[in-house]
Formats: C-alpha cells, structure tokens, sequence
C-alpha cells in the first residue's frame, strides 16, 4: 500500500519505518526541512534501540521517502497517518494547532478517496473536527474516511510494540476503511492480540484511558511508598505482593519519583480537562496528577535528611524521563536538578543517551558520558533514571570516588543491605527505613 505518514517524532518514525519494513511504500512528511535533510541521508534525530538500522534499510530499499512536499505526499497515498504533537496548551487541554493545520493541507491536497488516519492521541471529537476541517478545505467534493487508530508505542521499546503490539485499535463506522485498514495490519495480528474495531469516540478514549490507568498505579505506589517509610515496611515487598495477585499484575507497581515523558503527564492533564469540558468529576484522575507533581520532592526530602544541600555538589545519574531513551520532557529529573540549584547545590550529571538533548536544557550542570567520573569528589550521589548502565557498577568504587557516602535511589535499583554492608548511606523510596 502507499501511505504517507506525516509527523517525524517518536510515533510517526517507527509508525512509518515499521510500515515500510513490511514492504509498504511510505511516505515520511514533515514542514522541518532541516530534518528532513538529515533523514535523507539516514540521521535518525532521537534515539530509539533498533530503529536507526531498521530506517536506514528501507531508505536505501526506496519503501521509505522524507519529504517536506505535502502536495505530492497527499496525492501519491491512499492512507495517511497523522502523527504530529498534541502538547498541553495554556487551557491544559490537547493542543491541536498541528492537527487542524494537517486536515487543512490534506483537503486542499486530496485528488480522490483517502482513509485519513488519526494517531496522534487527541481528545474524543477529534476526528469529526478533522473531517470538518477536510471537508471545508476541499476544493471538489469527494469521498474520504476519517479513523482513529490510537498508539501504544512505548519509547525505548516502540519498534518492539510496534512488530508485537498487545492491540491493534482502529475506530471506523466505514466498511470500506475498515477493510483497507485490517488488511493493513494483518501481518501485525496475533491470536491473542487482536484487530479491535469499534466506534471512532470509543477508540478515541481508549488511549486517554490507557496511559490514565497506568499513571494512576505509578501514583498509587508512590502514594504507598511514603507510608512504608513511616512504618519501616519495604515497598518492593509491597509491590511483589500485590503484582502476584492475577486480577492485579505487576507492571506499573513500582514507586520512584514519578513519571515523565510526552504522554502521561499531559493525557491525565487532557482527561481532566475532557471530564471537565463534559460536565463529569475527575477527582480521581486529579489525586493521580497531583501525587506525581510532588513525587519528585520525596527525592529532595531524603538528600536533605542526610546532606547540607547548600554548598554541596551532588551527582545525578539519568536525566532521560526513562531508560532506552534520549526524551527528557517532563523528565522527574530536571525538577530535581532545578531545585538542587536553587538550594545552592552544584550539580554534575550523566546519562548513556540524553546528554546531548540535555545540554539544550540545563544550564550550569557539567555533564559527563561516564559515571564514575560524574561522581568522583561529589558529597551525594541521586539516581533518576533505572538504566541498566547503572545496575551493575561496582559500588565499592563508588564508596571511595564519593566526597561522603551518600546514595539517594530515587528508583529503588539497588538492594538497601547490600549498600549498607558497604558503608554507604543509602536512602531508597518507600525501602523501610522508618524513616518520616
């Protein structure tokens, strides 16, 4: 099939190589030309495991084209995904500006029958605005279909889910479109991971839905971790416990200092706001965004305990949202640089592949590749990130290259006795410490 995929981020990357890499012709369009430069000749501008190789074998292969020709683009495919960003604007709702500016150019564009793919993940009603906005930017009157085909693509992993995807969700009250589009993802159907076809506001919802359910478990046990603190339980232990409850799982039950990234923290903001535009509560969906908005302070609580802030110098290793990334939106670990900074703190941080998008953001912070010598002569070391770079140093080396032996594990990698046994002041979140 020939399709177009326009947004050259995370979703519309892997969604377009992901696509040409099963022999599809794609199209990968976006307004920056600069980036498009670089994709021409194989520059992949975020960091994604497996994906810069996946890329380059199908530019060379002709099935994937970067392109900054939006007429052609529209023209030349029957599919078109729209993969751009949906920030949260000033009102905390999605911003669609990128959107309604894609449907704009698709209309003036469109030379016959177009399935117009949503997936960028937009509020319910998204798609009729969509089909609004083509149908008054066409210059003749024709037949198209507008479906809403969320992503559940996790970065760091997205190839991955892409290739075996838990659900494929396609929205459509079209015969036509629905059988153009379950032809396109046959190959991607498992027996136990099905082709779901629903309703377009359905499917709209169930990516809000998804990434709310997740961030409302992360917050639960950060909530938990603070009272496993109080009373000297292990929040390990806890979660251990209740992931071996089959009608709970243990996925998404580990506390830390929040989650971060381009779409939990601005999808609940979004549900919110929905819930709100509708006239429904969302007190719930409040209380989960609330508690991951003081999560990262529970990290500044534990260095404060043990360490003169003012003064010090502390080393931060991970500064990505998560690890098998280079994304630092939203990221856990800049509100806590930020205001170890503003404490009077210097800071020097590492991470194995966000320095460089870093750089573009803080400022004042001496960043370094390796973390041994991040650390050496610092008074603290804090751990933002769970890469697995970090898991298995040798922290006896870290013992000595420390000013003062002082660990605070804001994701709970490390084995508390094992730190102890070692000298070292360890403080995790929620490890029974007994401590306030």
């Amino acid at each position: 099939m020939k399709l177009a995929v326009i947004g050259t981020g995370y979703v519309g990357l892997v969604t377009g190589t992901g696509f040409a890499n099963l022999g599809n012709e794609v199209v990968c369009l976006d307004i920056d030309a600069e980036k498009i430069g670089k994709l021409r000749k194989g520059q992949i501008p975020i960091y994604e495991p497996g994906l810069e190789e996946q890329f380059r074998r199908n530019l060379k292969a002709g099935r994937l084209v970067p392109t900054t020709d939006a007429k052609k683009a529209v023209e030349d495919s029957e599919i078109i995904f729209i993969c751009v960003g949906t920030p949260t604007n000033e009102r905390l709702e999605a911003d669609l500006s990128a959107v309604k500016a894609v449907a704009r150019s698709i209309g003036r564009y469109m030379n016959g029958y177009k399935i117009i793919v949503n997936k960028s993940t937009v509020p319910v009603g998204t798609a009729r605005m969509v089909r609004d906005i083509i149908s008054e930017s066409l210059t003749v009157d024709m037949d198209f279909d507008v479906v809403s085909n969320p992503e559940f693509l996790r970065e760091g992993a997205a190839l991955k889910d892409f290739e075996n995807p838990d659900r494929i969700i396609l929205g459509t009250d079209s015969e036509r479109a629905e059988q153009v589009m379950t032809s396109l993802y046959r190959a991607r159907e498992r027996t136990d991971k099905p082709i779901m076809v629903t309703d377009v506001r359905s499917a709209e919802l169930i990516k809000y839905a998804s990434n709310a359910m997740l961030a409302a478990r992360i917050s639960f046990m950060n909530q938990l971790s603070r009272l496993c603190d109080r009373v000297g339980a292990d929040i390990k232990e806890v979660s251990r416990g209740l992931g071996l409850d089959s009608r709970i799982g243990s996925r998404f039950l580990q506390a830390g200092v929040g989650y971060g990234g381009s779409c939990f923290p601005k999808d609940v903001v979004a549900l919110i706001t929905t819930l709100k535009q509708h006239g429904c509560e969302a007190d719930l969906f409040e209380a989960v965004h609330r508690v991951n908005q003081a999560q990262y302070a529970v990290v500044l609580e534990k260095l404060e305990s043990v360490l003169q802030i003012p003064g010090s110098t502390v080393a931060v290793w991970g500064i990505a949202f998560k690890p098998k990334t280079d994304d630092i939106r939203e990221a856990p670990s800049l509100k806590v640089i930020a205001e170890l900074q503003k404490r009077g703190a210097t800071v020097r941080a590492c991470d194995p592949a966000a320095v460089e998008n870093a750089k573009a953001e803080l400022t004042g912070v001496a960043l370094f590749d390796d973390p041994y010598e991040t650390i050496r002569d610092c008074d603290a070391l804090v751990v933002m990130t769970e890469w697995n770079e970090f898991r298995n140093l040798d922290m006896r080396a870290v013992r000595i290259l420390l000013k003062q032996p002082i660990v605070v594990d804001g994701r709970n990698i490390y084995n508390p006795k094992e730190m102890q046994e070692m000298g070292l002041i360890y403080r995790g979140i929620g490890r029974g410490t007994g401590e306030a």
